[in-house]
C-alpha cells in the first residue's frame, strides 16, 4: 500500500486547524462569560453603593448599627470595604462560599489586612470564630494584619485569645466610630482649599482654609501625610 505523505501532512494540519478553531471558539465563550460576571458584579456592587449612600440618613450611632443588622451579609461585607476605602485603604472583596475565612483584603502603604465580618444581631461573636480567622490568617501574617468586624460584641475569651495575636477586634461600638471617622475625612476631603501665606511647619506644605464638622481650621495642603492643623481665630 503506497503511503501519500502529502495526504498525511494535510490530514495533521486540518486536525491542528480544527483544535485552533476549538481553542478560539472556547477562549471567546469564556471571555464572554467573564464580562457577564463583571457586568453583573457592577450593577450589584452599583446597587450596593447606593443603598450606603440612603442609609446615611441615619441620626445616631443606634439607628446606624440598626441599618447595618438589617444587611445580607454579602452586602455587610461590601460596606466594610467601602468603608475602608472611604478611610484610604485599597480594598477587594473576597467573600464568599470559598472565602478561606477572609471577607475583604485591604491595602494600605505596602501592608495588607484581612479583614473578617460577621452581621450579628444578637450572637456574639464566639472564641471558636476567632480561631478559626487565625487559622485563616497563618499563611498571610508575615507582613499583614487581621481585622475581626462585627455588628455586635465578641465574648470575653474572644477577646482573650485575640490579646497576643495580630488581629483587631472591632465591635459595634468601634465600627460606628470608624465610620463616624471617615465621614469627617470626607467632610475634610470637600472643603474648599483656600491657601494662606503661613507654611505649614511640620512638613513645610501650605496651610490652606478648611472647615470640619463644627468650626474653621487651617489645615495642611499635605494631607492625609501631613495632619498638622491650626485652629482659625
Amino acid at each position: 500500500m503506497e503511503i501519500n505523505i502529502w495526504e498525511i501532512i494535510k490530514f495533521i494540519i486540518l486536525g491542528l486547524w480544527n483544535i485552533w478553531e476549538l481553542c478560539v471558539i472556547l477562549l471567546v465563550f469564556i471571555v464572554i462569560g467573564l464580562s457577564f460576571k463583571w457586568f453583573d458584579l457592577e450593577i450589584n456592587n452599583w446597587r450596593i453603593r447606593r443603598k450606603f449612600k440612603k442609609g446615611k440618613e441615619w441620626r445616631s450611632n443606634r439607628d446606624l448599627l440598626y441599618w447595618l443588622r438589617g444587611m445580607k451579609p454579602s452586602e455587610f461585607e461590601h460596606y466594610i470595604a467601602d468603608l475602608f476605602s472611604r478611610l484610604g485603604y485599597k480594598t477587594q472583596v473576597v467573600g464568599g462560599p470559598n472565602d478561606g475565612g477572609i471577607d475583604v483584603i485591604a491595602e494600605k502603604e505596602g501592608i495588607k489586612y484581612y479583614i473578617q465580618c460577621k452581621k450579628y444581631i444578637s450572637q456574639k461573636v464566639a472564641v471558636s470564630d476567632v480561631r478559626d480567622f487565625y487559622g485563616a490568617l497563618a499563611d498571610h501574617l508575615v507582613n499583614g494584619q487581621g481585622y475581626f468586624i462585627t455588628t455586635n460584641e465578641f465574648t470575653l475569651s474572644a477577646q482573650k485569645f485575640a490579646e497576643d495575636k495580630p488581629i483587631e477586634l472591632i465591635d459595634s461600638f468601634k465600627l460606628t466610630s470608624y465610620i463616624r471617622m471617615a465621614e469627617k475625612k470626607n467632610n475634610i476631603d470637600k472643603t474648599p482649599i483656600n491657601k494662606v501665606s503661613q507654611p505649614c511647619p511640620k512638613c513645610g506644605g501650605n496651610l490652606v482654609e478648611r472647615t470640619g464638622n463644627f468650626k474653621a481650621f487651617y489645615g495642611c495642603s499635605n494631607y492625609p501625610k501631613c495632619k498638622h492643623i491650626v485652629e482659625k481665630n
